[in-house]
């Protein structure tokens, strides 16, 4: 499932290929893929014509920006990709959405499990009311409100191991599985601990920690363990550098301890039981 870092490599190739490209038509193949408006014609006649002024993420969201003002919005979900193509490139088997531009141009919506999203917000409403799943983020990690204080007042109400709440986009927008446990795993925290046993001299270094592995997978383009592909169609890189994520059963890159692999909230978990305690 794309992360804050896949989608954040997502969006900054949107930013690069679509700006002040106007939308000249489009074509929606899986109709359920459009959440808003009902109609996928009308979703098709209010994007057509527009132009792509700036897109933002939001946690796990992508908003376009439009012109004249108004917002398209795309949830990734599990499978879903963003790919910027030649028309004339064969339609891939799990196509949903197909948005068109000048020379021949094409932004095109694959998800294998169809369980991603589009929306069209009209520039007069709030995007929350359409969207509604973005009033129930919590701060971005790159944000300046994600101190120290924020993170340990969040995990300090909660009863839950920490791997479960680092998953909770109420708590940290954007994180997911991969990232939780590479952050639990630099700041040397068991994903088994209870979020209420850990104090301030922990949540520092793991907020710190959070920061510096989604920062290095943004780097290094995200994360490709399954099916994530950038808007031009290429692998992430941060897989070949990851510390525990996917590697168990072979010995930790600090201590050559068996990387262990349990499972949390219906989530896999990997930890070296040597280096987190």
């Amino acid at each position: 499932m794309p992360e804050l870092p896949e989608v954040e490599t997502v969006r900054r190739g949107l930013n690069q290929l679509t700006l002040n490209q106007e939308i000249t038509g489009g074509d929606v193949l899986l109709p359920r893929t459009i959440a808003h408006p009902f109609f996928v014609e009308e979703f098709i006649e209010k994007i057509k014509t527009s132009t792509i002024t700036s897109w933002h993420r939001r946690g796990k969201y992508l908003l376009a920006e439009l012109s004249p003002f108004s917002w398209l919005g795309v949830h990734l979900r599990m499978t879903g990709q963003l790919l910027w193509l030649n028309r004339n490139e064969p339609l891939h088997k799990h196509t949903r959405v197909r948005l068109f531009f000048g020379d021949q141009q094409e932004l095109r919506f694959v998800d294998q499990r169809t369980f991603g999203q589009m929306w069209y917000v009209p520039g007069n409403v709030p995007v929350e009311s359409i969207i509604t799943g973005l009033a129930k983020l919590a701060v971005d990690p790159f944000s300046p409100e994600f101190t120290v204080e924020y993170l340990a007042n969040k995990l300090q109400k909660v009863r839950r191991p920490i791997k479960t709440a680092l998953l909770d986009q109420s708590i940290v927008a954007g994180l997911g599985n991969i990232y939780a446990d590479e952050a639990l795993f630099k700041s040397g925290i068991l994903p088994t601990t209870i979020c209420t046993d850990l104090d301030k001299k922990q949540i520092a270094p793991l907020r710190t920690a959070i920061i510096d592995v989604l920062s290095a997978s943004i780097a290094a383009g995200g994360t490709t363990f399954s099916n994530f592909l950038n808007i031009k169609g290429v692998n992430g890189n941060y897989g070949g550098e990851a510390w525990v994520y996917n590697r168990a059963g072979e010995p930790c890159k600090v201590c050559s301890n068996i990387i262990q692999r349990i499972k949390l909230g219906g989530r896999s978990s990997h930890f070296c039981s040597q280096c987190q305690s």
